[in-house]
């Protein structure tokens, strides 16, 4: 399932706000912009999980926002 797919579900919201709530969060997206994107800018959600030791739905919100904010 692609993140564009996650996102269309109904409890992607929930998912969201969970994630926002955790203490490290803001740590991990910074760090995924920062280091991660320029080494590897196609790494797939399990893969930043997985390299992290992250939740997999935190990982898809990262790469959601990040994805997103770079089109503008």
């Amino acid at each position: 399932m692609s993140v564009e797919e996650y996102v269309k579900e109904r409890l992607w919201p929930i998912l969201v706000e969970t994630v926002h709530a955790m203490v490290m969060y803001a740590n991990h997206k910074a760090y995924t912009r920062d280091v991660i994107l320029h080494e590897n800018p196609d790494i797939t959600p399990a893969e930043l999980a997985a390299r992290l030791s992250i939740p997999l739905g935190e990982a898809l919100v990262i790469l959601y926002e990040l994805k997103f904010e770079r089109k503008f």
